[in-house]
């Protein structure tokens, strides 16, 4: 299978192109407007924003004619995913990959000293080669990799839980006497500021961008990386009542594979920050509103966004600027009576993903597999800069050229030492060894991942196939859960030893599967 991350090119040929690329004098870049040697990266990064949560796709009742127009002039992935999380902030792991290109495991390893001194950051290796890099919003990185990456600084928002305490109204809601409100400033969260002044973040943020984009030297010949971070739609899920107002409850929909409570306990997660947003059992209502409120979110976000793209195009550059939408990881809201991202169903670990701009075919989709965190070695190859050997997410220019329509055959993802999973094209392989559960399900048919195949003799076949390819890439990605036997005593401190063995053959997976 080719799943293998990347060719690295070493010594003194790859001192010589950084060198070549920092002055300019490589050659045009086709993924350039015409007479510039490179491109701009503008990135847009939203926080967990499910993959279907696009107006174009038509799958929910959301609203986004920003990104509608974005896609319209590029290229719309389907299948970008996030590979999981070694923290039950997954966006933590999310953002160290992006920014280290490192695998989950490699990226946990890359500890806050080693990238402050040592790690190649995606920031600073285009900045290195000429870039004037930017950034603004949400880092969740160590500071001093922050400075590394970037000369020009707008605000950072970090995170809003430290004014929606758990044990505070934002949470166990809708529920009757709570008086939280995602329209009103008073509950801070996303509003922030001061008095009267108080500005939601996604506005806060684009601000500073447009700023950034109007300070700019038409005549400075530099060309830019924005690395432009909200924290939207990540909760409290904050709105103005007219953004609110467009979601009516009562025409909202509930997911095709809304549960009251989740068939089994994903360990301690399940009493985890996100999941106690909402009260148990789920409720229809009750996830209409928290739907809303994450609807209401993304549009005002799309809104934002929509400001930035003026912004741009008013600037002149963009024509010579490749824009890219995405997310961290994907969220659940109601789906499989769960609200959060701890989890590897397709709701919490893809995300949407667009690209557009010179050189990238217009309104073209692709199914191909791939991570979002392929990134760094995707602008590094646009850019004709070389990609630090340290990087191993592979670049998915083959597939914007056309030269290829597959990175992968098939995708691992994992979350802490509690689930692994495997993702094709056509099936997915969810197994939680701690309790020797199995999930196998038919995508391509069942793609709400509702009916759990692995009691069927009949998959077997696909099952064992699944296993053998998951265990490969446990190998291959240097995952720390043992594949063959219980973990040790000596195990990481994060990670809990295993009562169950991992092996369970394709004859016993009816009596572990989950109804």
């Amino acid at each position: 299978m080719n799943r293998r991350f990347g060719s690295f090119v070493f010594g003194t040929l790859s001192l010589l192109m950084t060198l070549l690329s920092a002055t300019g004098a490589l050659a045009e870049s086709r993924f350039a407007e015409k007479g510039k040697d490179r491109p701009n990266f503008l990135l847009l990064l939203s926080d967990d924003q499910t993959f279907r949560t696009l107006g174009l796709l038509n799958e929910l009742e959301i609203k986004t004619p920003n990104l509608d127009r974005l896609a319209q002039r590029g290229m719309v992935f389907t299948h970008c995913f996030n590979q999981g999380g070694w923290s039950g902030a997954v966006c933590i792991p999310s953002r160290t990959m992006l920014n280290t290109g490192r695998t989950l495991w490699n990226s946990r390893g890359t500890n806050a000293g080693a990238i402050a001194t040592n790690t190649a950051l995606w920031g600073q290796t285009l900045g290195q080669a000429g870039y004037d890099t930017y950034m603004v919003g949400k880092w969740h990185l160590p500071d001093a990799a922050l400075k590394r990456s970037f000369n020009t600084l707008g605000p950072l928002t970090g995170g809003f839980l430290a004014s929606t305490p758990t044990e505070g109204p934002a949470y166990h809601r809708p529920a009757k006497g709570n008086p939280w409100r995602p329209e009103d400033p008073k509950w801070k969260g996303h509003w922030i500021g001061d008095g009267d002044k108080k500005v939601h973040s996604s506005e806060h943020i684009a601000d500073s961008a447009i700023g950034f984009l109007k300070a700019r030297s038409p005549k400075k010949p530099a060309p830019f990386f924005m690395y432009v971070a909200f924290n939207a739609p990540h909760d409290p899920r904050q709105a103005p009542k007219k953004i609110l107002d467009l979601y009516p409850l009562e025409k909202i929909k509930l997911p095709p594979n809304f549960l009251p409570r989740h068939p089994f306990l994903i360990e301690s997660n399940m009493q985890g920050r996100d999941e106690i947003l909402a009260p148990y059992p789920r409720t229809p209502n009750v996830i209409r509103v928290h739907l809303q409120e994450y609807y209401a979110i993304i549009s005002h976000l799309d809104a934002q966004i929509g400001r930035i793209l003026d912004a741009l195009e008013a600037s002149g550059e963009s024509s010579n600027t490749v824009v890219i939408f995405t997310s961290d990881q994907g969220l659940a809201v109601g789906q499989h009576g769960l609200m959060g991202k701890q989890n590897l169903y397709d709701h919490s670990l893809r995300m949407p993903f667009i690209i557009a701009g010179p050189g990238i075919p217009r309104g073209k989709r692709s199914a191909a597999l791939f991570n979002m965190q392929s990134l760094f070695a995707t602008t590094c190859e646009m850019a004709g800069v070389v990609t630090p050997t340290t990087v191993q997410f592979p670049s998915i220019v083959p597939i914007l050229t056309g030269a290829k329509s597959q990175l992968h055959t098939a995708l691992y993802a994992a979350f802490l030492d509690r689930q692994r999973s495997i993702r094709t094209e056509d099936w997915k392989l969810i197994r939680t060894p701690h309790q020797g559960r199995v999930q196998l399900f038919n995508i391509k048919q069942d793609p709400w991942e509702k009916n759990n195949l692995a009691t069927d003799p009949r998959h077997a076949p696909v099952l064992e196939d699944l296993d053998a390819q998951l265990r490969e890439l446990m190998k291959e990605m240097n995952d720390p859960l043992s594949v063959d036997k219980r973990l040790s005593g000596n195990a990481p401190s994060e990670f809990h030893t295993l009562t169950t063995p991992w092996a369970v053959s394709s004859s016993r997976a009816g009596a572990l599967a989950d109804e």
